[in-house]
């Protein structure tokens, strides 16, 4: 992951660089490694570089050998390999896995980004045609912002931060997902067009675990590529145990075997390569690290050091208090710019969590988030009135996952330029497991939240097959991670707010808040400090969405599991 910051068609663009360099210092804790800022025409683009693949000679932007095509990058492209063998005539620069998206374009056009495995937000710029044309990931994992201003209508800014943008611009959307923009039309077009995407096409494929399976096993593999230490976020739930549980697996037979995915020599001159990019690191780490974060005695903790030993991961147990939380949500919002409730709940944990593993020189790690929404793992799931309500709930909330855990997973770790990977959103895994009939994926008696999951890793009627995780964890109730972390921090939050917010505030919204009025004490407090923090913050807020669950369902406002009828309260109390 990196920042990038550009203005496409700014007047005067020589007078602007000055204003374009602090713009995109304002994102340089997503890219400390390094800074590259080039001009062609009256176009700029700026990079702030964390290096995770191709150390050395990654830099960007990236120009092309004619000097035609700029290119800035955040992100990550796993089928970089592939892509440098596809256009092997094309005369690289560097190892970045980034780089191949020029060649791609020049073949593709704006058709390129289907052809890209990854996380990303790009811009291009073609200096022949005065031409720009920009890219976000198919589920919007890397953050891109679009901003337009009335005093420079042809203007067209581009950022991976919201905060980058207000000063200059009236108007700024967040980047839709799997979209492109070409400056040609001036369009911004769709280019990710699943099988899934339409909710209404209710899948009838029964499912395959093996396949389950397999196909993640194969998006965390992909996801191992890097030059520099990694490790996985592990709160003891299902999810991010899983993916623990198949890294320490994939890291152990790299270690064993001394293997290099990539297949590229790390000393190989640039001249005539073929490949370049997936490195394990096994000099530094050659045991995989987990990490995990709570209140003291917290249920996440407990289980996460139960799993890190079963699976062998060296593992870091932190923990933070009730004030150290509420004093860093001041932090929290800046980065993560907005005001919703439930992401700020979960993020203040992994916010910390992310200064302490990038203290302990991890630069990448693995994340479990989108597994509850593709199988409908949240409790109020179980409130469906049917299948069909089911898996079109599921489908919005994939859509919705850039407004709210992937913003989360995004921004809590890049405050501190450290990158998260999160194998669940792996474009192959997501084509297999939204095409599973939604009956096999109901919560009923029998079948608990996101049952396809855990019988796809239960290895239980396979007496020589090793198991993933331990049973109580493979079976462990579904625990929000603004729960588990504690369920006195949440507590904390409400009684702030209700002691920090008057009666006489709460009842007289903002008239420029419109219908976006908050119900609670604690959404009041978020929404002033927004307000507060942000210029132009009538228009920073059009890229919040709220995080709330199915009010048609009849759940609970608050989004915390604790208030769905199936939660396990018992839990509470281990």
């Amino acid at each position: 992951m990196c920042g990038i910051f550009a203005a496409y068609r700014q007047p005067d663009v020589e007078k602007f660089k000055s204003k374009a360099l602090q713009y995109s210092k304002l994102i340089r804790h997503r890219g400390p490694d390094w800074s590259g800022n080039v001009i062609q025409k009256s176009t700029i683009l700026c990079h702030e570089r964390l290096a995770i693949v191709g150390l050395d000679s990654g830099a960007q932007p990236i120009t092309s050998p004619d000097g035609n095509f700029t290119l800035c990058v955040n992100g990550e492209i796993y089928n970089h390999i592939h892509l440098r063998e596809e256009f092997s005539d094309y005369k690289y620069k560097t190892h970045s896995d980034c780089e191949p998206i020029i060649p791609l374009f020049e073949k593709y056009d704006i058709d390129a980004p289907k052809y890209l495995d990854g996380m990303f937000a790009w811009v291009l710029h073609d200096a022949k045609n005065d031409r720009i044309v920009a890219a976000r990931d198919p589920i919007g994992i890397t953050t891109l912002y679009l901003g337009k201003s009335k005093a420079n209508p042809e203007t067209r800014y581009f950022a991976s931060e919201l905060k980058c943008l207000l000063e200059e611009c009236d108007e700024v959307v967040a980047f839709p997902p799997g979209h492109i923009y070409d400056s040609k039309t001036d369009q911004i077009t769709r280019y990710f067009t699943p099988t899934w995407w339409d909710g209404s096409k209710i899948p009838e494929k029964r499912v395959d675990y093996k396949e389950v399976r397999e196909s993640l096993e194969l998006a965390v593999r992909k996801r191992l590529m890097a030059e520099v230490p990694y490790g996985v976020l592990l709160s003891g739930g299902l999810d991010s145990s899983l993916i623990a549980a198949i890294a320490a697996r994939e890291t152990r037979k790299a270690v064993e075997s001394s293997y290099n995915p990539s297949g590229v020599d790390a000393n190989e001159e640039l001249t005539g390569i073929d490949d370049s990019g997936a490195l394990h690191n096994n000099t530094l780490f050659s045991q995989l690290h987990s990490f995990a974060i709570g209140l003291p005695g917290a249920p996440d903790l407990i289980a996460a050091e139960k799993v890190a030993h079963f699976i062998g991961t060296i593992h870091h147990s932190h923990t933070f208090t009730l004030e150290e939380g509420v004093d860093a949500l001041d932090d929290v919002i800046y980065h993560l710019e907005t005001y919703d409730v439930t992401t700020i709940r979960a993020s203040t944990p992994m916010y910390l969590l992310s200064r302490k593993i990038k203290a302990q020189g991890i630069k990448m790690v693995l994340s479990g988030e989108g597994s509850d929404e593709i199988f409908g793992g949240y409790l109020y799931f179980a409130n469906a009135p049917s299948a069909k309500d089911f898996h079109q709930e599921c489908v919005q909330r994939v859509k919705n996952l850039h407004y709210a855990d992937c913003l989360r997973a995004n921004k809590s770790t890049m405050a501190w330029g450290l990158e998260a990977r999160v194998p669940f959103l792996d474009k192959q895994f997501l084509e297999v497991c939204m095409n599973i009939n939604p009956e096999d994926k109901l919560i009923r008696p029998g079948h608990i939240e996101k049952y396809v999951l855990r019988k796809a890793f239960d290895t239980s009627d396979d007496p020589s097959a090793a198991p993933y995780l331990p049973d109580e964890i493979l079976w462990r109730q579904k625990e929000q991670f603004s729960d588990g972390v504690g369920y006195s921090w949440i507590d904390c939050l409400k009684d702030t707010a209700e002691r920090l917010v008057s009666d006489e505030e709460f009842a007289n919204p903002k008239p420029e808040w419109g219908d976006d009025i908050p119900t609670t004490k604690e959404a009041y407090w978020y929404r002033c400090k927004f307000d507060k923090m942000f210029a132009n913050s009538k228009a920073a807020a059009t890229t919040v969405m709220r995080w709330i669950p199915k009010a048609e369902w009849g759940c609970h406002e608050d989004p915390s599991g604790r208030y769905a009828a199936t939660h396990d309260h018992k839990v509470a109390d281990a």
